[in-house]
């Protein structure tokens, strides 16, 4: 710390512990206190621990914060290998901090004991040095002692510590107690609490089996209540070894809808995480979760049949309930991963279907409802005795096309929306497939998807430009209204997408438009293969006058793929190598560059590089560097660098440079063209555009000066801005 610093600091501390000051910018203390990582004054810490109560969340957060790291930097500057000492010969100021994080533990008041347990979380999470296994030692017999309170005070903030130190790897080798006091969590905190930390236990790479089984079936406890309230069996005997008493967890599920709703959603999340992980439990109960995600379901929209008293309850507390309705169905739709016998496979597809039906289901639901449909159709095709669509799925689309028109008809914007994405994944999956072509062309959703193509509803219209753009590239383009005898006749929707692109006063449609484009052109659609210079023109053109910055950086998107198909694919340093197809050799280099003169791509791309969006300016300069690179080693080629021609284009550029947009370049020829690509520095632009553009100033003495002239301490003419 500088004497400028050490001369403002003590006032600084003066004003932030009286009350009656008025220091009101909380962004200010923040930053302060963010800086404020190397004071180990005595009477500085007292000011921090006083800071830790203040009324601001964000201040006493950032106050916490601040003893972590000065805790850190006193036991920092011990030599690498030097044994650490105990608590006791610690600096005096770690030794203040830690007697400052006893006392709170040992505190009644739950505010100071939330205080010390998040001080300690932040320093385990952040230092891995010796002397914080010292620090746990010392500390964790008051931790441990937390859990003989009724209630525990501060459960959350005592699970994210307990998870912090297991994660440590300073405690690789000794758990000091911790796998003792895990248990014991696991036993005495309540079900809300014990779920978070027996998925944080089961998330680690290592840890006791006993301990790992506990934690797993705490973690299963509230589905077990569930299908016993429904006559089911969890699973095999001794999955729920080791968990407290089922009568605390019927109390929790049934007392209130938003405790129930809670702790059920938080359940489904946590195995959800756990099941795509290398170190889940096994064996893994694919078919027991099934059922308990499909008993959920049913009691949600009152298709259950309840064996209990507490069954019929559940069934009150959780008709309609959006929430849980949405956690239920995605947790189906992550089980489609695993392998269920075919009797639970065929609920499965069963409920997915009612709640796709049920006119009671929100748009939320519809939309997670089609999500775990399209899963489960997936999952169904890859069986290994399937070809094709597999089973279920050839038994499943004659009934889920039906409901597709209907959801498609939908008077909430948000379901038709839902159903065109749906009907997107499932052209692109099954497209090629002829069960799927014949059930798709012999209903009315391709003509339903035609016309919403003018829906009021701009994210329908983009939606819907997606799903007609791959009904087209797969064939399956909508038959001809006035030849409705004639199936195989269709209707061009080239024309169509054009005038979106170029009169729709929404952006998101004329994105889904470039989108479709940009997938056509590269997949050789047949609209575009009949005359690919004339769609690259006439697509530029109508995009460079686009006001949205994404068409514009789509555009060019657009534009690298036809270089690609035209000079070969970019070199490794574009960022767009993957994005592309590999594309058929190269043409020579004069046929290939006069071709991209003739659709305008240079002035397309030169006015794009000094668009005053930056993402397209950074995309232009990719692609001009792609072009410049592709182009270098053909020098036989003749160039006008000194030409009447380039020097115009190089004064047009100048203009567009200064922000006058002005008139076309016309006509370029292909050796002006690179005469001027290669006189624009592009390594400096690009170097320019991706620097920043906050150059404030941030020392902090101008922080201090700040804080004390909102105090008026300072005369205001020698405050200075932060």
């Amino acid at each position: 710390m500088d004497q400028e610093c050490s001369q403002l600091l003590p006032a600084v501390c003066a004003v932030l512990a009286d009350p009656r000051q008025p220091v009101a910018d909380d962004t200010c203390l923040e930053k302060l206190l963010d800086w404020f990582k190397t004071v180990t004054e005595t009477g500085a810490v007292d000011t921090v621990f006083s800071l830790q109560g203040d009324a601001s969340l964000f201040v006493a957060s950032a106050a916490g914060q601040l003893l972590v790291h000065v805790l850190a930097l006193s036991m920092g500057g011990r030599a690498e290998g030097q044994p650490c000492p105990r608590g006791g010969d610690w600096p005096t100021c770690a030794w203040k901090i830690v007697g400052h994080i006893e006392e709170s533990l040992c505190s009644t008041d739950t505010q100071r004991v939330t205080q010390a347990l998040n001080v300690l979380t932040t320093t385990f999470g952040r230092c891995q040095s010796p002397w914080t296994e010292v620090l746990w030692e010392q500390l964790s017999p008051l931790v441990a002692c937390l859990l003989e309170r009724d209630p525990v005070p501060a459960p959350h903030s005592l699970v994210d510590l307990l998870l912090c130190v297991a994660r440590s790897p300073v405690f690789g080798s000794s758990d000091c107690g911790l796998w003792e006091t895990a248990a014991r969590a696991l036993s005495c905190l309540g079900p809300t609490q014990a779920g978070p930390l027996a998925s944080g236990i089961l998330k680690l790479q290592h840890g006791p089996q006993a301990l790992r089984t506990q934690a797993f079936g705490v973690l299963l406890q509230p589905l077990a209540c569930v299908l016993k309230a429904t006559g089911q069996a969890l699973g095999p005997p001794g999955l729920l070894d080791g968990t407290s008493d089922d009568s605390v967890m019927v109390d929790t599920l049934l007392s209130s809808k938003s405790s129930c709703a809670g702790l059920l959603c938080r359940t489904l999340a946590h195995l959800e995480e756990l099941q795509p992980l290398a170190q889940r439990p096994l064996p893994w109960p694919q078919a027991p979760l099934l059922r308990a995600a499909v008993t959920i379901l049913r009691l949600c929209n009152g298709s259950a049949a309840p064996a209990s008293s507490v069954g019929c309850r559940l069934c009150g507390t959780l008709a309609g309930c959006v929430r849980v309705q949405r956690a239920a169905l995605d947790f189906l739709g992550m089980l489609s991963q695993g392998v269920g016998p075919q009797e639970q496979v065929t609920q499965v597809f069963a409920i997915l279907l009612e709640y796709l039906e049920s006119p009671d289901s929100s748009p939320m639901v519809l939309k997670k409802a089609f999500q775990a449909t399209l899963r489960w159709l997936l999952s169904s095709a890859r069986t290994p005795s399937c070809s094709g669509l597999g089973p279920h799925t050839a038994l499943f689309l004659p009934e889920l096309f039906p409901v597709l028109q209907k959801r498609l008809c939908s008077p909430c914007w948000e379901v038709r929306d839902s159903a065109l994405e749906f009907l997107t994944q499932l052209s692109r999956h099954w497209g090629g497939q002829a069960d799927f072509r014949h059930v798709l062309l012999t209903s009315e959703v391709p003509e339903l998807t035609w016309q919403l193509l003018q829906d009021p509803e701009s994210y329908v219209r983009a939606s819907a430009v997606t799903a007609m753009g791959e009904l087209s590239s797969q064939g399956l383009h909508v038959a001809t209204p006035t030849s409705p005898e004639h199936p195989e006749a269709q209707q061009s929707l080239l024309p169509e997408f054009l005038h979106i692109l170029s009169a729709d006063s929404e952006g998101f449609p004329r994105r889904a438009v470039m989108q479709a484009f940009t997938e056509w052109l590269r997949g050789g659609h047949a609209d575009v293969a009949q005359d690919t210079e004339w769609f690259v023109a006439t697509v530029l053109q109508v995009v460079s006058r686009d006001l949205d910055w994404e068409v514009r950086a789509q555009g060019l998107e657009l534009a690298l793929v036809f270089l690609g198909q035209t000079l070969g694919q970019p070199g490794p340093h574009c960022p767009y190598t993957m994005a592309l197809p590999k594309a058929a050799p190269p043409s020579p280099l004069a046929e290939a560059l006069g071709a991209l003169c003739r659709v305008r791509l240079f002035e397309f791309a030169f006015r794009a590089l000094f668009d005053c969006d930056r993402p397209v300016a950074q995309k232009s300069c990719d692609l001009l560097l792609f072009l410049r690179d592709k182009t270098a080693p053909y020098r036989n080629l003749r160039e006008a660098g000194g030409s009447p021609d380039s020097a115009s284009v190089e004064a047009a550029l100048q203009r567009w440079q200064a922000g006058e947009q002005g008139q076309p370049l016309g006509d370029l020829e292909p050796e002006a063209a690179l005469a001027v690509l290669r006189s624009i520095d592009l390594e400096g632009l690009r170097g320019m555009l991706a620097e920043g553009s906050d150059h404030m100033e941030k020392s902090p003495q101008s922080l201090l000066r700040d804080m004390l002239a909102r105090v008026g301490i300072l005369q205001e003419n020698q405050a200075d801005c932060y």
